[in-house]
């Protein structure tokens, strides 16, 4: 009697991912991550005030670089969540506590005051590599970005398992959104250089501390109705 041999393939299937959405995410990510004022972001302010643009531009080059670095770290430590953020309540639970840290996150921004982190001006402007290296180490050594990082990505879904490729564009992404940040505001404040005022620093601080905790209180609503399939 002959055997027969049954060879069984399983094929796992592997949910498709949308690039240009987790683009999009990426670019929030960066933008959200780089805009509050805080330490960096006051010194690409006085560097383009009292050097030039391409000084703070390279500044806030070197803040995108820390960035990025952080980021990936942020992915590292959320290894975990690879197992079970595709159980949706897992992932709900995960959106919630991202809401909530989002929450905190722009409350703080909102109360504080950046130009207190204002420094003595420096005559000498230095070369461009030294002001983007200072830029890189004064984001890198504030390793609490790490909670921003994970916060945001838990919000907008960043974690896409076995998606390699997919996620490596999200990371350029996050680099681009930054750099679009850096880019647009010294661009605005060489623009408006002889009417700039300290207090507009605040400002920016404020409008972005409430644009962050209105996003949190949506992302909180949106993940309810998703949770209990509430619709309109």
């Amino acid at each position: 009697m002959k055997k027969k041999y049954v060879i069984c393939i399983h094929l796992m299937w592997i949910e498709p991912v949308n690039t240009l959405d987790l683009v999009i995410k990426g670019l929030l990510v960066g933008i959200l991550a780089s805009a509050p004022m805080g330490p960096v972001g006051v010194l690409t302010i006085q560097r383009t005030l009292n050097k030039g643009r391409w000084y703070g531009m390279v500044t806030g080059l070197g803040a995108a670089l820390s960035d990025i670095i952080y980021a990936a770290l942020s992915i590292l430590g959320m290894s975990f969540v690879m197992d079970f953020v595709e159980n949706p309540k897992c992932l709900f639970w995960f959106q919630i506590v991202g809401c909530i840290l989002l929450m905190a996150f722009g409350v703080y921004t909102y109360l504080s005051n950046p130009t207190n982190k204002l420094r003595p001006t420096n005559p000498n402007k230095g070369t461009l590599w030294h002001n983007g290296i200072t830029g890189f180490l004064v984001t890198f050594s504030n390793p609490f970005i790490i909670l921003l990082f994970i916060a945001l990505m838990a919000r907008f879904e960043f974690v896409v398992p076995e998606h390699y490729w997919e996620q490596a564009v999200g990371y350029m992404a996050i680099f681009g959104g930054a750099l679009l940040w850096w880019f647009g505001l010294t661009y605005a404040i060489d623009h408006v250089r002889n009417k700039f005022q300290l207090s507009t620093i605040c400002l920016i601080n404020r409008i972005i501390g409430s644009i962050v905790i209105l996003g949190s209180i949506i992302g909180f609503v949106l993940a309810l109705l998703s949770k209990f399939e509430i619709r309109f």
